[in-house]
């Protein structure tokens, strides 16, 4: 096991920069995540870690050594691929201990990992079963299996759950996050799927462009996003923004968005002070929107009439869509609230919940 650094890494397909000057340091025997959108440079970033791509500038390390010039299979790493990448004319078991015997391992060793490996997987029945014979969660498995044996220093997860049904996806991310809290192996996950990262994540990497947009934790990352981007990303459904300016009256600070003026809590206002009277973008999110009816006890809250566009029922709560003025808003709200599309509604906004962002550099403020 052994940590990850990557130092000024950039990789360039002809005129295109995937990766643009990564610096990132994943700590030994945490399980880190990199999320974005397609094209964002994350499975590159990967594919560098695990040799399969030249970096165009930067060093790579894995522990202490110098891995730009070192080959994949030397790397000592273990890569779990989107599509299983299972000989289809092999068993299981025979899947599984390929990679040992290529390594000329001694029959007996490549034998106890099989079957400790598949016995941690809960796949001990499927050992003599060829892939076309399984399901998409027994092949995953083996696909998961097969990198386990190798005990590497590092596990390299590409997308591995995007093939498997809703059902089995969460099942799946469970067992994946059992098996790493079990073998303390140095994992790199990578999805485009915010919920996978951050269910699954001890540290989350976002990136946009090939840029790391911000390292940190789940946590973090929703109640403190670094800009406009993350905070879009990170939280289903995404956070409303909405254009708006500071203003000051009486001693107190108001957002004003023009259908609506809300009063900012005060232990947030030197944070803010400056900003008075500038153009900014008022961040807040679905969940820390109520339905006025049945949140009465949000003190500092603004108060919102808007147009219910579409009600989706989800069983726990309802998501509206609504429409105030030129504002299109999103809202979780209480499963019991009448509000109905073709009508309007009172909800409240949670200002203690709010996020400002700089309106030129999108930028976090508050």
């Amino acid at each position: 096991m052994a940590k990850v650094l990557l130092e000024q890494v950039s990789k360039q397909f002809g005129t295109v920069v995937a990766v643009n000057s990564v610096t990132l340091e994943i700590p030994d025997k945490q399980f880190t995540v990199l999320v974005g959108p397609s094209g964002c440079g994350k499975t590159t970033c990967l594919r560098l870690v695990a040799g399969l791509e030249e970096a165009s500038a930067g060093n790579i390390y894995i522990g202490e050594r110098l891995v730009n010039d070192v080959a994949p299979k030397d790397r000592d790493i273990a890569m779990v691929f989107q599509n299983y990448a299972l000989y289809p004319h092999m068993s299981v078991y025979d899947n599984m201990a390929f990679g040992l015997r290529l390594r000329k391992y001694p029959r007996a060793e490549i034998d106890r990992r099989v079957k400790e490996a598949a016995e941690m997987l809960g796949i001990q029945e499927l050992l003599a079963r060829k892939p076309k014979q399984l399901s998409g969660g027994q092949r995953q498995r083996v696909a998961l299996g097969r990198a386990i044996v190798r005990e590497p220093q590092v596990f390299l997860m590409d997308e591995p759950l995007s093939n498997l049904d809703a059902k089995l996806r969460v099942q799946t991310r469970a067992e994946i996050k059992k098996l790493h809290a079990r073998l303390q192996t140095t994992t790199i996950y990578v999805t485009h799927d915010q919920v996978e990262a951050m269910t699954m994540g001890d540290r989350i990497v976002v990136m946009k462009d090939g840029l790391v947009q911000q390292v940190d934790s789940p946590l973090n990352l929703y109640e403190k996003p670094a800009n406009l981007f993350v905070a879009g990303f990170i939280g289903s459904p995404a956070m409303n923004f909405l254009e708006a300016k500071l203003a000051r009256q009486d001693g107190k600070m108001f957002v004003d968005g023009g259908v609506f003026r809300a009063e900012i809590p005060q232990a947030y206002i030197p944070k803010l002070s400056s900003w008075a009277g500038r153009p900014v973008i008022f961040g807040i999110r679905p969940e820390d929107i109520h339905d006025r009816a049945f949140h009465t006890e949000v003190k500092e809250g603004a108060a919102l009439r808007a147009e219910v566009d579409v009600h989706e029922p989800l069983g726990s709560d309802i998501i509206l869509y609504l429409t105030a003025g030129e504002h299109s808003i999103v809202a979780r709200v209480d499963a019991r609230s009448q509000a109905r599309m073709g009508h309007s509604t009172e909800v409240v906004i949670d200002m203690h919940k709010m996020h400002i962002f700089n309106a030129d550099t999108h930028e976090a403020i508050l």
